[in-house]
């Protein structure tokens, strides 16, 4: 993968063998169409798709070129402003398992020979070429779950995997075993499942197993971990590609965290660990001999440090803190929810915000949702990572107690910070955070910030089914 953003953008133009060679090979193997893919400030990819005669202009800068500000939430550059150009990497490019006449590739934008300051898929290059300057390279896997649901014939969207009568029709729906890890569930979405198994497996990203979650219909996908750019590639096309495939089965994918008060957040957990530039492949989290290393406390040490600003990126949405908490009544399966509460670490406490887990030497946060912009929270977790190694961060000690049955004056005693209740408490912290700053570049930063302070007032001053429900008769 080309980490390395050059400084200017005809540097970033593929190699002209390797564009013929490429060329050749898509037309060989039946491609017709490219969508070369920048990256919103959501995190969603944008795209013009272009027939396959183009392929060489769109690698050399003479492609479809985008007003990227009138469209992606960022208009620090208005109607009279140059455009910015996507420039394809084409380590990224993959052919479409949904549709084998199209190919697929990520691209990093470039604005008057520069590259943009509002590029996540930049970013995240800039702050990889950073750790690697201080001697470090960082690697993830992600845990990504997400519930699948269909239409109804009155086109009410209902649980797809899910064989008793639909709420309200007056069908009896008696007490049922919990959704996760049921056999006869997984059976029934086998067809889906099993779809996307084979596809993965193709891909070659090493599946490992599928999860029938806690929620109806819920899922997780657990694949093989790889560098934060990789994976950070394959979580976005994932997105698209759960969704493709869905449709040709009559469903479709959500990734909102919590659809219903009695559904279990989605979440996808970031593992990640850290590697030595000179020592490729060492993990330096710890192993099996001799268990964690120091190195992995001074990490979780920055990642605690910038706990705020991480998650109001990695739990981006106003729904995301629906459910970081501990309980609720109602929900499938039981109240214990699960999700992480508290900005703290243990070994395999999955109450805590970071775990150390039993079968792998990799921190796992838990506060991260399918919602992320990928790029940006592994920029995030990639600097703050290393800053807890360069400067030595303490993480104190390791919290292995139940959190869900402390109080919140017990947890404060042991001088334990909560995670953000809400979006709006993210995202103070984030505009507070110097290395959030840092690492989006001032621009970019602002946006997000102004993004997401628009969406909390939305929010808050939008007049809810519960408030209807509670108030309107009650007073």
């Amino acid at each position: 993968m080309a980490n390395r953003l050059p400084e200017r953008m005809a540097d970033s133009f593929p190699d002209k063998k390797r564009i013929a060679d490429t060329h050749k090979r898509l037309k060989s193997a039946g491609v017709k169409y490219i969508t070369s893919c920048w990256i919103d400030l959501l995190g969603l990819p944008k795209t013009k798709p272009v027939p396959l005669a183009e392929f060489e202009a769109i690698c050399t800068g003479k492609g479809p070129q985008f007003a990227v500000h009138s469209v992606s939430m960022v208009p620090e550059l208005g109607p009279s402003d140059s455009d910015q150009i996507p420039i394809p990497d084409l380590d990224s490019l993959v052919i479409c398992p949904w549709n084998k006449e199209v190919a697929w590739v990520f691209a990093d934008l470039w604005w008057e020979d520069k590259p943009y300051n509002v590029c996540p898929r930049s970013a995240l290059k800039r702050t990889i070429q950073n750790v690697a300057d201080a001697g470090y390279k960082v690697m993830a896997g992600v845990e990504p779950e997400f519930i699948v649901m269909r239409y109804t014939a009155d086109g009410r969207p209902v649980k797809a995997i899910d064989d008793d009568p639909e709420p309200g029709s007056g069908g009896l729906r008696p007490r049922r075993q919990a959704f996760g890890y049921d056999v006869e569930y997984a059976n029934d979405s086998i067809g889906f499942l099993g779809e996307m198994m084979d596809i993965l497996d193709e891909l070659g990203w090493q599946i490992h197993d599928v999860v029938t979650e806690g929620a109806y219909s819920q899922f997780e996908l657990d694949f093989h971990y790889t560098d934060m750019l990789t994976m950070a590639d394959r979580l976005t096309f994932l997105r698209v590609l759960l969704k493709q495939v869905a449709k040709k089965h009559g469903m479709f994918v959500t990734f909102m965290p919590k659809p219903t008060t009695g559904d279990w957040r989605s979440g996808a957990h970031i593992n990640h660990s850290i590697q030595s530039i000179k020592k490729p492949g060492v993990n330096l989290l710890g192993d099996s001999k001799h268990g964690w290393s120091d190195i992995t406390y001074k990490v979780l040490g920055g990642v605690m440090k910038h706990a705020g600003a991480l998650t109001a990126i990695a739990c981006s949405t106003v729904n995301s803190y629906k459910g970081l908490v501990a309980r609720v009544g109602g929900m499938e399966g039981g109240t214990v929810t699960w999700a992480p509460t508290h900005v703290t670490y243990g070994p395999n406490n999955r109450s805590a915000m970071l775990r150390l887990p039993q079968s792998r030497f990799a921190i796992e946060n838990r506060a991260a949702d399918m919602c992320m912009n990928a790029y940006l929270a592994m920029a995030m977790t990639t600097a703050a990572s290393v800053e807890g190694i360069t400067k030595k961060l303490d993480a104190g000690k390791p919290f292995d107690l139940d959190l869900y049955s402390m109080t919140e004056d017990q947890i404060e005693k042991k001088g334990i910070q909560r995670l953000p209740s809400n979006l709006l408490e993210a995202i103070r912290a984030f505009d507070k955070d110097p290395l959030a700053k840092e690492v989006l570049g001032p621009t970019m930063h602002k946006s997000f910030s102004r993004y997401k302070h628009d969406e909390w007032h939305r929010y808050g001053t939008t007049i809810t089914d519960w408030e209807v429900n509670e108030y309107l008769r009650f007073y």
